[in-house]
């Protein structure tokens, strides 16, 4: 036999080997790999029948459920897709629709449990501050510290406390500055 021909044919089945691997691995992940997301015209029933139910706002996620149909809880053995929407004063609802499109339930990221998820209040915590509030906060949070940067600002949900921000100073120390309703500080402390 001719060594060239051998060194080839060394070459080559092992090279093809890997490509036709590779080939079938790559086709079974982005099978999986999007098994669970929507596409099409199921995608779009989905999103509007959710987005009827929860009104307009921005499609974060829209999947086939991954639930299991042995679960015990009666909605998820129904439960066929789930469509999580972005409301535009940033909360977010997680609706869970069936094969038929048909609302089996919704929940906000921002409700308190009272079992009555339609009428539910958003929780102080998740409220968005006006730029209003945040230059106040802003001001009344870097006095509090003597001077520096506010890394984050917002709404609190504590007794006493409207506002929970954090201040990092040019000597980089951070402060953890709590305010009032009236921007008037109610507690401060540097981390460590």
């Amino acid at each position: 036999m001719f060594p060239a021909k051998l060194r080839s044919k060394r070459i080559w089945i092992p090279t093809v080997a890997v490509v036709a691997a590779l080939g079938v691995g790559g086709t079974a992940w982005a099978a999986s790999a999007s098994a669970d997301n929507l596409g099409g015209s199921e995608r779009d029933r989905a999103v509007a029948a959710a987005k009827q139910a929860a009104g307009p706002g921005e499609v974060t996620s829209a999947e086939t459920s991954d639930r299991d149909r042995d679960d015990s809880d009666a909605d998820d053995r129904n439960e066929a897709y789930e469509v999580e929407i972005r409301k535009a004063d940033g909360t977010e609802v997680d609706v869970k629709l069936d094969k038929d499109f048909a609302v089996i339930s919704q929940d906000r990221d921002d409700s308190h449990d009272d079992g009555d998820d339609a009428n539910d209040a958003p929780d102080a915590d998740d409220r968005v501050l006006t730029d209003s509030e945040r230059a106040s906060v802003d001001k009344a949070a870097t006095d509090a510290v003597g001077g520096g940067t506010v890394t984050d600002a917002e709404a609190s949900d504590d007794r006493g406390v409207a506002y929970e921000v954090d201040v990092r100073k040019a000597d980089g120390t951070e402060w953890d500055v709590d305010l009032d309703s009236s921007f008037a500080v109610v507690h401060k402390s540097m981390d460590r």
